[in-house]
């Protein structure tokens, strides 16, 4: 998927004109539990919370300047994605649909529902989700939102320019795993900048399909069962994420719930910063392999904060 550094500022125009550049900081506390430097790339500031709707404008722009007639448009999620998508509908006035699973995000969902969505919830999982909304589109002459398109992965690059920009020498960066448009995002801003900065895909162990694939090199369809994870809770992964993944990661490392809540406990501890299960998940990665990537300049990116109040709670309240 080559991108130029001239297409991902371009992006990034339509990007700011919503919103403002995220921080990144480095955390003290997180530098002496890690054992070396590293740098949070706070995804989860934002106006829904997660590094998506960098995508779902820059799509919108794009679907909004083309000569397609619109009914309307379809996506399906398990929240960041169909809020980016709701955001960016109601900013072009174009009505839009969001499939989610059932047992969905109750606060996700409240948010999609408040920009003004009709919100049907279908299917156990995001896949049976993904091909509802895929014969809706069909059935009602609906635009079908992808969650990976290259649209989407020039708009959520934008992040990563930010962050290879405003800080010298990365070593490794741990992106999370959903469907793949952050972490081939992070692929075209290194390649764009001319980079050698090592990316690393973190994906949920009880949702693996795409480190079997990565270490197989052929698509895997693997079950979904994280219980917090939501965010990479892909059950089929994409085949142009994977020849991208293919072609630039250096590895994928898996993490369990247990990780996850660990790692989002200690986010919450040493910046006060709420993160996702998938928001926590480069942090939790980037602890598994503390050794391995002692005495290098490290970055995490904190891809989004939106998780349920009741569940939060109940994680920061183990030991």
């Amino acid at each position: 998927m080559q991108m130029t550094l001239h297409d991902i500022k371009s992006a990034s125009r339509i990007v700011y004109s919503v919103m403002q550049a995220t921080p990144q900081y480095r955390w003290p506390l997180l530098c002496e539990r890690l054992g070396t430097e590293v740098w949070i790339k706070h995804e989860n500031h934002g106006p829904v919370g997660a590094f998506k709707i960098r995508g779902g404008l820059v799509y919108f722009d794009h679907l909004a300047g083309s000569d397609e007639t619109l009914k309307g448009a379809v996506c399906a999620s398990t929240g960041n994605h169909g809020q980016s998508v709701a955001f960016a509908a109601r900013r072009y006035q174009i009505p839009a649909t969001i499939v989610v699973p059932h047992n969905n995000s109750v606060e996700k969902n409240a948010a999609m529902r408040a920009l003004g969505v009709s919100l049907i919830e279908h299917g156990e999982d995001f896949q049976s989700a993904r091909e509802f909304a895929q014969s809706l589109a069909r059935e009602q002459s609906l635009h079908m939102v992808a969650s990976f398109h290259p649209l989407l992965v020039r708009g959520v690059s934008t992040y990563s320019l930010e962050l290879l920009q405003a800080v010298e020498d990365i070593d490794v960066v741990y992106v999370p795993i959903g469907l793949g448009s952050g972490i081939c995002g992070m692929l075209a801003a290194r390649d764009a900048l001319n980079l050698t900065t090592e990316v690393v895909g973190v994906v949920s162990a009880h949702a693996n399909a795409y480190s079997q694939s990565f270490s197989t090199r052929s698509a895997v369809e693997s079950p979904v069962t994280t219980r917090i994870a939501d965010g990479m809770a892909c059950r089929v992964p994409e085949p142009a994420a994977l020849a991208e993944i293919w072609r630039g990661v250096d590895r994928i490392v898996e993490v369990t719930d247990d990780e996850l809540s660990e790692a989002m406990r200690t986010l919450f501890e040493c910046t006060h910063n709420v993160c996702e299960g998938a928001g926590a998940a480069a942090w939790a990665a980037a602890k598994q392999e503390a050794l391995l990537i002692s005495g290098k300049n490290v970055a995490v990116i904190a891809s989004g904060g939106n998780i349920d109040r009741d569940v939060f709670a109940a994680i920061l309240s183990r030991v």
